[in-house]
């Protein structure tokens, strides 16, 4: 296990691995270190992820001149960029061929 040690005052001295019999025979004022929780990503975070993932994804089809569907990609591309300052976002999520 982790331990935080601390002073009298409270204030962390160190960190050490060791088993709790251990850290209690040696020190007065310590804690068990618990690893932060990393925070939920917001709905705009997530939304912005997908669309950049999107935006990548797509990025070779705008090279192809030749592409079937080159044109449809180049308006979806153009509402990924737009979709975060519309009211849809991040609801609404821009489609393929809309």
């Amino acid at each position: 296990m982790k331990y935080i040690v601390k002073d009298a005052d409270g204030n962390i001295t160190n960190t050490i691995v060791a088993d709790a019999e251990f850290v209690e025979a040696n020190f007065e004022h310590y804690e068990e270190w618990v690893a932060p929780t990393p925070p939920e990503p917001t709905a705009e975070e997530t939304a912005r992820q997908w669309r950049d993932s999107e935006l990548a994804s797509t990025d070779y089809i705008i090279s192809l001149t030749d592409h079937p569907q080159r044109d449809a990609y180049i308006i979806y591309r153009e509402a990924l960029r737009a979709w975060p300052s519309t009211d849809a976002f991040p609801a609404t999520r821009p489609e393929l061929g809309e």
